[in-house]
């Protein structure tokens, strides 16, 4: 979308969030019902907010099953919802459309993990790839994934400390679950016959920096993007040298380049998920089971002992 009917859309939905704001009524904490009105921006936050929220909060998710967040834009309604949150929790320059919202309407209640996930750029020096970009995909590391469970846990505390015990409470739960998921990782991947393995996008070097793999990314941080000749002719020389038994695509995006190239060099293709969003509103999947798949995923095709 082009910046000017960007501004347009976005000038719109903020009248129409203070209309709708205006006249909502809701309690002194953000929900007619007495709970706490909080926002996430897409689904790993919105795990962390429901889990560590439990029955004392409200959660909205911006970004639907099915719908890749990277290319995320708001409703009217949406950024109605964000205006009335009493905790709009997002990752920033992961979705210019909610940062956009945030800053003009919700700049008290915006919390943004990105400090406490101590972003990085760690991406190949390759054409495509996104130069001095922050990697967002925190939540691929467990123990980043970790830091950002205490951080939305203290930030809910502070903001109802009414019911700060509770959130306490099920932040420790939730964070031993994802201890425990570090160290299937540790274990699981740490005798593995091969180091390498190849995704359709740079969503995983957290991940595998975390527990001594190797990842090469087919496109950068931005699943959609389209690699080059060039960048697709390294990736099949690196397939080649190290004997890479497997292809990587996830579910939200075409898995046409990933297929080609497999196709090309005659290895498999699988899927490891990026955890950015559920694949659908049935799904019975959660952050946990999924990195638990993508974790079985990596020890097959990386001949994992």
């Amino acid at each position: 979308m082009r910046s000017g009917l960007r501004a347009i859309i976005a000038g719109a939905a903020t009248v129409a969030a203070v209309a709708l704001a205006g006249c909502s009524g809701t309690a002194a904490n953000g929900a007619a019902n007495g709970k706490l009105d909080v926002v996430a921006s897409f689904y790993p936050l919105e795990f962390i907010a429901r889990t560590v929220g439990g029955d004392a909060v409200n959660v909205t998710t911006l970004t639907a099953p099915g719908v890749e967040p990277h290319d995320l834009e708001l409703t009217p309604k949406q950024v109605a919802t964000i205006a009335e949150a009493k905790v709009v929790v997002y990752e920033k320059t992961l979705q210019p459309a909610v940062d956009e919202a945030v800053a003009q309407n919700a700049k008290d209640a915006g919390f943004d993990v990105a400090p406490a996930a101590q972003l990085e750029d760690t991406g190949a020096d390759f054409e495509g790839h996104e130069k001095n970009a922050l990697d967002p995909h925190f939540w691929l590391d467990p123990v980043r994934y970790a830091a950002v469970v205490k951080a939305v846990e203290d930030k809910l505390a502070s903001v109802d400390s009414k019911n700060a015990a509770g959130y306490h409470q099920r932040a420790q739960a939730l964070l031993a679950q994802v201890g425990k998921l570090d160290t299937e990782y540790r274990t699981g991947l740490a005798n593995c016959k091969l180091k390498t393995f190849v995704t359709s996008h740079e969503a995983f070097a957290y991940m595998a920096k975390r527990y001594g793999l190797t990842m090469v990314g087919i496109a950068g941080f931005t699943p959609d993007a389209e690699p080059t000749p060039t960048r697709i002719k390294e990736v099949q020389d690196i397939v080649k040298a190290q004997h890479v038994t497997t292809i990587f695509y996830e579910e939200l995006v075409s898995p046409k380049v990933a297929e080609t190239i497999a196709n090309d060099v005659g290895v498999k293709t699988a899927v490891l998920s990026p955890i950015e969003g559920l694949s659908n509103a049935n799904s019975k999947e959660t952050y946990l089971t999924l990195m638990q798949e993508n974790l079985r995923e990596l020890q097959t095709a990386n001949a994992c002992s």
